[in-house]
């Protein structure tokens, strides 16, 4: 029998063709430009964002891990912001005339815009980092120093704990703790110098009275609420595409992993294949009882010297594809194909003890297909079959191409018995048929001689018992 290689299932790829212009008139001529959506390093589509936004992600790398982008996106975004709640208190003071306070906004604006470009230049993140929150820190402070006490400030101090939130959301929660602590401290420090010097006067010889007092705390409130809940927010949405994009990606990776699964279980016997899942480097083991069956086309050659490679091709496919349905129906392991020949081995999973019952069963069946399927009938197909039972030796050879297969005196002596076996019949050795014959119907003895092997007895089955 000359060896062929086994058949595989292929996965086909559909791939697009470019569409034909069509005979519209006009068609010939060049379509205006459309501009293209700005699209982040990882693909993303990013047209239609704000300013703050874009900026955001201007100030990102290309080699930017996703949890990096979004924590430099985070730092601007929080940095915008404050600039917003410094432009309110810019108004706010210029209206009331305070002009020590109003400088401190002013002044804000300017170092950010500064930290800003000097971050876009060097792309220090740890630098620019440092800086915003220092600024976010401070400038609250200096500002409630500026005017007076904690009271007649209306609170501005709140605005300086974005510095620990945004050292939690940017940096981590353990970084976040010195920004906290140096928080406290200033307020503590705020505290005292307020107890001992606070006058409830407004520099600029201005004073504000409950009712104004009243009000800015509620504004100072709303701005730092504002601030945290849109930071927080923008996270959590963030942290969700991000989560929605890494559960796709898990699908997508299963997927593929199922199709490995499957393809392996096509090429090894189940139990082997979850061994080698496994990690096991090595599969070898030793059966002292396993039902060996080899199936042969009969004058297959001449067959194949009538039909186009194709159509050989095709022909085998269908047949061994039956085959493959037959060894699972009654649960026997397809160990390879050798040319136009077919092996199987049942007894190797360790499932069951009816492996012996299960190969003739099998056997008795590819006879059926001879009778029953329109191609074989077609071209006069005939198989001859060889079953033995008895000890062998099993393992996965080979790194790239790897397969499994069976050694031993059984196997030689069920492919040789198959090499005797006339067309269309089913011939065993003796303890196939010491193991089946209570069950199955078999003809008078024959002694057969083998090579190597001298003068043995065989019996042709020829059904299940009534």
């Amino acid at each position: 029998m000359a060896e062929a290689p086994a058949l595989a299932t292929a996965t086909r790829v559909a791939t697009s063709e470019p569409a034909m212009m069509s005979s519209i008139p006009g068609a010939d001529q060049t379509p205006p430009a459309i501009p293209a959506p700005l699209v982040e390093p990882n693909g993303r589509k990013v047209q239609g964002l704000s300013l703050l936004e874009r900026i955001g992600r201007s100030a990102v790398d290309e080699s930017d891990s996703e949890e990096l982008r979004l924590r430099k996106t985070l730092l601007i975004f929080a940095s915008g912001l404050m600039n917003m709640a410094a432009i309110v208190w810019l108004a706010i003071y210029w209206v009331m005339g305070l002009k020590l306070p109003t400088t401190i906004p002013l002044l804000y604006q300017a170092l950010s815009a500064i930290i800003l470009v000097i971050y876009l230049k060097t792309r220090n993140f740890n630098l620019f980092c440092f800086a915003q929150l220092s600024l976010f820190l401070f400038s609250p402070f200096v500002i409630q120093w500026t005017i007076g006490s904690f009271v007649s400030s209306s609170g501005i101090v709140l605005l300086a704990l974005l510095a620990p939130i945004g050292a939690m959301v940017v940096l981590g929660a353990r970084e976040s703790v010195p920004w906290f602590v140096a928080y406290v401290v200033l307020t503590v420090l705020s505290g005292v110098f307020d107890y001992f010097t606070a006058r409830g006067e407004i520099a600029g010889d201005a004073r504000v009275d409950m009712r104004t007092v009243a009000v800015f705390f509620v504004l100072n409130f709303t701005i730092l609420s504002s601030i945290v809940y849109l930071l927080l927010r923008y996270f959590v949405q963030q942290k969700d595409s991000f989560q929605a994009e890494l559960s796709h990606q898990h699908d997508l990776v299963r997927e593929e992993q199922q199709k490995s699964e499957q393809l392996l279980n096509t090429i090894l016997p189940t139990h082997i294949a979850h061994r080698l899942k496994r990690d096991q480097a090595t599969i070898a083991d030793g059966f002292a009882d396993v039902t060996v069956m080899f199936a042969d086309i009969v004058n297959f050659t001449v067959l194949a010297e009538e039909l186009t490679p194709k159509e050989v091709v095709s022909f085998l496919d269908g047949v061994f594809t039956r085959f493959d349905e037959l060894a699972e129906k009654h649960g026997v392991d397809k160990i390879k194909t050798i040319g136009d020949a077919y092996m199987v081995a049942g007894g190797l999973s360790g499932e069951g003890t009816q492996y012996v019952d299960a190969v003739a069963d099998m056997a008795l069946e590819m006879l059926d297909l001879t009778r029953n399927e329109d191609a074989m009938r077609r071209y006069d197909i005939a198989f001859h079959i060889g079953i033995a039972t008895g000890p062998v030796i099993a393992g996965v050879i080979g790194a790239r191409r790897f397969i499994y297969d069976l050694w031993g005196d059984t196997v030689n002596v069920a492919s040789r018995i198959t090499a005797e076996t006339p067309s269309n019949q089913i011939l065993v050795d003796k303890t196939t048929y010491r193991r089946l014959g209570t069950r199955f119907q078999f003809a008078l003895p024959q002694d057969l001689t083998f090579k190597g092997k001298g003068q043995m007895t065989v019996y042709q089955m020829m059904g299940k018992r009534a």
